[in-house]
Formats: C-alpha cells, structure tokens, sequence
C-alpha cells in the first residue's frame, strides 16, 4: 500500500516534470472538494462540517491488517502530543469498503482509538466520489479463503481551514515529523 502511494504521488511528479500539463498556468492538481457521507452514528457528515477548521483524511477499511491500525494509533499519539492544539484539528477516517464497514463496524472499530477521529462511510458511490476528489486510490482483492481485503493508498491528505490541499504524512512517517506537519497545519489555519 505504501509503495502504491508513492507510485501515485511519484507518477503525478514525473507527469509534471516532464511538461504532460498545460505550460499556460504552473501546474496544479486539485485535491479535495465537497463530499457527503456518514458517520459512526449514522448521522450525515459534510465538508462543510469542517469549515475553518484544518483537516487530515486517511481512506483505509477496519479489516486492514496493518496499515490503518498502524496509522489511526500514530494519529492517536499525535493527538496527544498536540495537548489543547488537538481540538483545532480534525481527523478523518473514510472507509474503502462501505460493504461490511458500516456505521455500527465503524463504531465498534473507531472506539480503539483517539476519540477526536471521525470515521466515515457511506454508499459505494459517495466513496467512490471522495476517493476520486481526494486522488485516492484503493481496490479490492480476493484473498485465497474466499473473501478479501482492499490495496489502498497509505498517505494521509492535510487539508486548511478552506479545504485546500498542503501535503501529506506518509506512511509510518517519523513521529516528530509527523507532529511538526500537523503544528504547522493548525498554525496556518
């Protein structure tokens, strides 16, 4: 999954590095907009819940292995190392796999870790919507006992208080990097 996500944001850099987008204006890639879609609580959630406040999105499934436990418990920690700062800044959790996380799995599973993560689910299409606003990628893949799991993109998105784009926390990035993005996030805002 990590590999994937470099592959993503690396094959966007090659495109821009070698002129694939227009030289009229610098090149820029949108990354975020409007969305609608559910929490834990079955209750509708929007972008427009999040204005003037900064913003992470991590899309990910509660049946991960590793990757999503791994980066809702460094986001957990990360929290707290922020102290009183944290209550500037939301995380979001969005599920990948509306089939079985469905509000009350999202409860169950979000419940393990900082409670300031909203986790988020909705219909096939509203994700596919967000994913695709967010330049996220993810697919489902068979697993040899019959079910399966899901390649996701690893990074989380950092969004302003306006909902724009300014960067990402990669995978298992190091802890004190990790926590001077997100200062500088809530500082900017």
């Amino acid at each position: 999954s990590a590999i994937l996500a470099v592959f993503v944001f690396g094959g966007l850099g090659a495109g821009l590095a070698v002129g694939l987008f227009s030289q009229a204006a610098p090149p820029t890639v949108q990354i975020g907009g409007p969305f609608t879609l559910t929490d834990k609580n079955g209750a509708k959630f929007s972008d427009t819940d999040l204005r003037g406040k900064p913003f992470t999105v991590f899309f990910g499934f509660t049946h991960c292995p590793e990757v999503c436990p791994t980066t809702l418990w460094e986001m957990s920690e990360a929290l707290k190392a922020l102290g009183p700062d944290a209550d500037k800044l939301r995380i979001l959790f969005i599920s990948v796999d509306p089939t079985r996380d469905t509000p009350e799995v999202l409860s169950r599973y979000i419940q393990s870790f900082d409670e300031r993560i909203l986790g988020l689910t909705g219909t096939e299409q509203e994700i596919d919507a967000v994913g695709k606003a967010y330049r996220a990628y993810w697919e489902k893949v068979p697993t040899e006992d019959g079910d399966y799991t899901m390649n996701h993109t690893a990074s989380i998105f950092m969004m302003d208080g306006k909902g724009q784009f300014v960067g990402t926390i990669a995978y298992e990035e190091q802890a004190d990097i990790r926590l001077a993005k997100l200062k500088r996030l809530i500082a900017a805002s």
